[in-house]
Formats: C-alpha cells, sequence, structure tokens
C-alpha cells in the first residue's frame, strides 16, 4: 500500500477507531464495533469494506459472525504506527473501550 493511502485510512475517525479497537481486543465483530462507535452496522461495515480492500484488516466467517482483526501481514512500520497511535492516544478510544469491555461480557456473537 502506498504511504499516502495508508496514512488517508488513519485520517477517518471511524477507521483509526477500528483499527486501535482491534490492536487494543485483538479481534471484534461488527456487532462488537457497532456498539462500541455508536454507529449503525452499514457505516461501521463499510469503513471495515475499505481497510480489508486496503489489506489493513482481515476477517474470519465462524457461523453466521464474521471477526475482524489486524492484518498479520501489515509491514512492520504500519503496525508499529498504529502500535504507537494506541500508546501515546488512548483516550481517543476511551470512551469506545469503556462501552465495548462492558458489552464483551454479554456479547451476542
Amino acid at each position: 500500500m502506498p504511504l499516502p493511502q495508508f496514512f488517508k485510512c488513519l485520517a477517518e475517525d471511524t477507521r483509526l477507531k477500528i483499527l486501535l479497537l482491534l490492536k487494543s481486543h485483538g479481534e471484534l465483530c461488527v456487532c462488537d464495533l457497532t456498539l462500541a462507535l455508536s454507529s449503525n452496522q452499514p457505516k461501521v461495515s463499510r469503513h471495515l469494506a475499505e481497510l480489508k480492500k486496503h489489506g489493513l484488516v482481515s476477517d474470519e466467517r465462524r457461523g453466521k459472525w464474521i471477526y475482524y482483526r489486524l492484518n498479520s501481514a501489515l509491514a512492520p512500520w504500519q503496525a508499529s504506527v498504529i502500535a504507537l497511535a494506541l500508546n501515546n492516544a488512548a483516550d481517543f478510544i476511551h470512551v469506545e473501550n469503556a462501552l465495548l469491555n462492558s458489552h464483551l461480557n454479554e456479547r451476542c456473537c
């Protein structure tokens, strides 16, 4: 992925939050992300599709649910940028993490 495209993906709040939540939690399904982001499923799915198209996330179907995670084939510098963003700006997803943590104990999928 060209450098400008990578940063373009990170420049959109929802996509950046998705990447940071995935880095923080390992893997999540769309229902987890919709709850955490207080958004609707089509919007979250559209952003996930964009991230997947550019190779930033991968998915795995388990039954009727699809789980997303950061792509294990990310270039080391890409993985480092995402990790540094999470480590240095955790407050950016503080609310989303709180919602997600309370939800993960009672998840639907």
